[in-house]
């Protein structure tokens, strides 16, 4: 067994197809072919249900997919464990909700960056269900998301925010009533693909608001755009590290109000704890600041 044919085996699982795995690890897939059936052989076991036509895992190769990925993960963080750098050199892999790409991210990653210039920090944005799902696959280190409705025992979550959500309308808006604008203003909805978005339903639904809807973003920026433009109102949270240039906005609390809770959440199975707990110290610097 060699751990490239482990990495190609968990490349298929992530990827759906031999031709999509063979591209991610760079073999031909012919070569995939090979090691999948060199993996079967010496584990006496299959992995794939070959009766289709695109081979799928069967029952015991998807549960070996996930020792697969542990020994993978044990692999890579030998090195770093022998040698003490706690993943401070190399590349640290984060995922972020596009919220927190404008002042939160760039502050907190340049305050971690000036103390371990070795360290590459790479940040990959989506939303949240997506970037959890990344986080399984081992594909990220460590995501700053929306707390999901359930966290796994693998998962470790550190908090970092509550954000208010809070109705934003036009600098001249005619009424601070919050309600009263929704209902009679176009309405701008924030993603329903996003933890957050769905959050904001809740909130509607709860409250008895319904809104006429203009069109629906994936955007804080872009919704914020739109809402100054007058082209309409939306509830988004409040970020609690705004962007540098902020565009002024009509910003109303929600009665009965609600937040959003931003964290950051890693698997308990890292090699590279401390690196992530001191992302943590300097993401809470960078909110804290924020909050004086």
């Amino acid at each position: 067994m060699s751990i490239r044919n482990l990495r190609t085996l968990i490349a298929i699982a992530d990827h759906g197809t031999f031709t999509a795995a063979a591209e991610a690890v760079f073999v031909t897939h012919a070569a995939v072919s090979q090691q999948m059936k060199a993996l079967e052989e010496e584990w006496q076991v299959r992995l794939f249900d070959r009766s289709r036509r695109t081979p799928v895992l069967t029952a015991e190769g998807r549960a070996l997919v996930e020792r697969a990925r542990a020994v993978v993960a044990a692999y890579d963080g030998m090195v770093p464990s022998v040698l003490g750098d706690e993943g401070f050199r190399g590349e640290l892999i984060l995922g972020a909700v596009p919220t927190t790409l404008t002042g939160l991210v760039p502050q907190a990653v340049a305050r971690l960056k000036a103390g371990h210039p070795e360290l590459q920090v790479r940040v990959v944005p989506g939303p949240t269900a997506d970037l959890m799902a990344e986080l399984e696959r081992h594909a990220l280190d460590a995501a700053i998301v929306t707390r999901p409705p359930v966290l796994t025992r693998r998962q470790v979550w550190r908090p970092l925010a509550a954000e208010p959500l809070e109705v934003i309308a036009a600098p001249d808006s005619p009424t601070q009533d919050p309600v009263e604008l929704l209902r009679s203003s176009p309405y701008i909805r924030f993603s329903r693909r996003a933890v957050v978005g769905a959050m904001i339903e809740d909130w509607l639904r709860g409250a008895g608001v319904e809104v006429v809807d203009s069109m629906e973003l994936d955007s804080l920026e872009a919704i914020a755009s739109m809402v100054h433009a007058g082209l309409g109102v939306s509830i988004v949270p409040r970020q609690c590290v705004p962007p540098p240039n902020p565009l002024p906005l009509c910003r109303i609390p929600l009665a009965p109000a609600a937040t959003r809770d931003l964290g950051l959440v890693s698997l308990a199975a890292t090699v590279k704890t401390r690196v992530l707990e001191e992302l943590a110290s300097r993401l809470g610097e960078v909110v804290a600041q924020d909050a004086l």
